[in-house]
């Protein structure tokens, strides 16, 4: 398996990590706990070393999967955890930010508890709280760094002058944010910065919800409990009209025996090599699959063709309601 190191400041992992989100939270239906916890563990044996999850996904319920499956190989893995929401009355869905000192630390001893460790590896902050200063949360993570219970920073979908202001207070290991070849937003202002200050990439959503593996059949529809039945972008509509970048993805990956999804992967791979997508999976020929893109070797005309293709293609629909921006903070 080969391995990349996450900026500077960020530990080595495999090429690939594992999103887990979807084996407890967001995708219908509920997925089987002894069938994800020996998913975990076929992902151990094939090499893979890093494995996303945080406290909201569930709540709660993916990161004691992530402890139980993981707790056996748990020197060889590093587990990436969340903090930053804070649940609505009902405590079954975030209802805003929160970045508190206080609640920060809350957040990591329960973590650590579910996870049955004494150390989480790589904290990020979810959301931004634009109420509490970056410094206060770049400061108390380091607090935390120096106590032995985090190993390093991360941030998610922060902006350029949030990464900038918490890097100077601690070193930022690494930014979790959508990136992937229909959401190439990252970019423009993004990926320089990450460059310039020697911080890893960590692309959430890499193949696009499920989208861009060409198996999405674009009159598919989705259970009300299915995040994506919330999301513009996978309205019948939208998904029509976004079939032109699968159809893209399927063109290259013809010409080398390889899957939309593999391209995908493999393309994202090739743009830095300080980045480490996380894709997720609840089946285990789609996690090989995965991996597999590890093998695959684009030609510079092959990514120069996906480069210009997708950035001629408007792709149709926002990635997130008005709504669950205002719970996500995006």
């Amino acid at each position: 398996m080969p391995t990349r190191t996450l900026g500077r400041h960020g530990p080595t992992v495999s090429a690939l990590g594992l999103g887990c989100m979807g084996m407890s939270h967001g995708y219908d239906p509920p997925k089987d706990r002894g069938a994800m916890l020996a998913l975990l563990r076929h992902a151990v044996d094939l090499g893979v070393t890093f494995f996303d999850t945080a406290e909201m996904y569930g709540p709660f319920t993916n990161e004691e999967l992530v402890g139980e499956g993981l707790a056996p190989v748990r020197d060889r893995v590093v587990i990436a955890t969340k903090f930053g929401f804070r649940l609505g009355a009902d405590g079954l869905r975030p209802d805003g930010v929160d970045s508190r000192p206080a609640h920060i630390r809350a957040v990591c001893e329960a973590s650590l508890r579910r996870l049955r460790t004494d150390r989480i590896d790589l904290f990020y902050q979810h959301r931004v709280d634009p109420s509490v200063p970056i410094e206060e949360v770049a400061g108390t993570v380091g607090e935390l760094i120096a106590e032995g219970k985090v190993g390093c920073f991360g941030l998610s979908e922060a902006g350029v002058a949030t990464i900038r202001r918490a890097h100077a207070v601690t070193p930022v290991a690494a930014l979790q944010s959508e990136y992937s070849i229909w959401w190439r937003e990252p970019e423009r202002e993004v990926l320089p910065l990450l460059e310039e200050l020697e911080i890893g990439l960590v692309p959430y959503s890499p193949l696009g919800r499920g989208f861009l593996t060409g198996q999405m059949d674009t009159t598919a529809e989705f259970a009300r409990s299915d995040f994506r039945s919330k999301l513009p972008r996978f309205s019948l509509a939208n998904r029509q009209a976004n079939q032109v970048v699968v159809d893209l993805l399927a063109r290259v990956a013809a010409s080398h025996g390889a899957t939309p999804a593999q391209v995908a992967l493999a393309w994202l791979l090739a743009r830095r090599p300080w980045i480490v997508p996380i894709p997720g999976t609840t089946k285990p020929h789609r996690l090989e699959e995965n991996l597999g893109a590890l093998a695959l070797d684009l030609s510079p005309r092959d990514i120069a063709e996906l480069d210009a293709a997708s950035a001629a293609i408007e792709v149709a629909g926002a990635r997130y309601s008005e709504e669950l921006g205002r719970l996500t903070g995006l």
